[in-house]
């Protein structure tokens, strides 16, 4: 214990060679000093790591301060040396992971729409009508964000998925009065004019709802809520007026130029063509019947005993 009460004297420990017959002082075979070291090495997928952490103040979300100090990080990532490399993790790598499931979850969902509308319509190509106002919802929630000076985050990103199944729904009020007007015969312009005047009202009023709903969140929400409310109604806000006039011109170019829409002009006179062989053939049955029944009838009144006037002969 003597010779290790002082760190001067760890010099003077012997160190036995591989045969054990001689030692040597570990002071000839290595150079003793002093210098500060980590009392733990923190590691990170194998590698040696240093790990610098930052809390924002209250009322702040880590994505603005991420978003301020991104291109000072950047610029030293470009100094690091060969073999050392920086990631950023924490609410970064929470939210770019967010977003990719996310996304998932949107492309599914837009998928499953779209099979419903298929089955609703009985069309494969009508439901790309249904879809092209969505790339204007989405243009005005992020009009949205930049007007109120947003960040993008999750919540945002969460307010446009969202945001697809409002307006789909929207549209679908809309279509669906142009398919009635389909089946009642009228041709494709008026029924296209009749679509946009008649149901603006609707619309309007559901859209404002919405929105006038949506106003105290955005106001008083925080920074969590307020990118999701402003995405939405930006988004909301665009979308309804694209939607009055787009969807009406999209519906026509499928019809007249593209020609992947059938439109047939029929009017409620020639709504038998639409029935099915067997209503045909039952219609037919019965129209005979109620024939054969008159025939007999007439058959006997004009029989022995009867008049032409109908009365007995006399």
């Amino acid at each position: 214990m003597d010779e290790r009460a002082r760190p001067s004297d760890l010099g003077n420990l012997y160190v036995f060679s591989a045969e054990g017959a001689s030692r040597v002082p570990l002071s000839q075979l290595a150079t003793i000093g002093y210098r500060m070291e980590p009392a733990r090495i923190a590691r990170f997928q194998q590698f040696r790591a240093i790990t610098v952490g930052a809390f924002p103040r209250e009322g702040v979300l880590p994505s603005e301060v991420l978003n301020a100090a991104l291109p000072r990080i950047r610029e030293i990532e470009r100094a690091l040396p060969v073999g050392v490399r920086l990631e950023i993790a924490g609410e970064y790598k929470e939210q770019n992971r967010g977003f990719g499931e996310l996304g998932v979850v949107m492309l599914v969902s837009i998928l499953c729409i779209y099979f419903a509308l298929v089955v609703q319509f009985r069309n494969a190509v009508k439901p790309f009508i249904v879809f092209a106002a969505i790339p204007f919802g989405v243009v005005g929630g992020l009009l949205a964000l930049e007007l109120m000076r947003a960040p993008f985050g999750f919540m945002a990103f969460l307010g446009l998925a969202s945001l697809v199944g409002v307006i789909v729904s929207h549209i679908i009020v809309l279509f669906d009065f142009i398919e009635e007007r389909h089946q009642e015969g009228e041709p494709l312009e008026q029924a296209l004019v009749d679509a946009g005047i008649l149901r603006l009202r609707p619309v309007l009023i559901t859209v404002g709802a919405t929105v006038i709903a949506l106003f105290p969140l955005a106001i008083k929400g925080g920074p969590l809520w307020e990118p999701l409310c402003y995405v939405q109604i930006g988004g909301l806000l665009l979308s309804t007026l694209v939607t009055l006039v787009l969807v009406p011109v999209v519906y026509a170019i499928f019809v007249k130029d593209l020609k992947w829409v059938r439109w047939d002009e029929r009017g409620a006179s020639s709504g038998a063509e639409f029935s099915t062989a067997p209503d045909r053939e039952k219609a037919s049955l019965d129209t005979n019947a109620i024939l054969s029944t008159g025939v007999s009838a007439r058959t006997a009144l004009d029989g022995p005993g009867y008049g032409g006037c109908g009365g007995p002969r006399g």
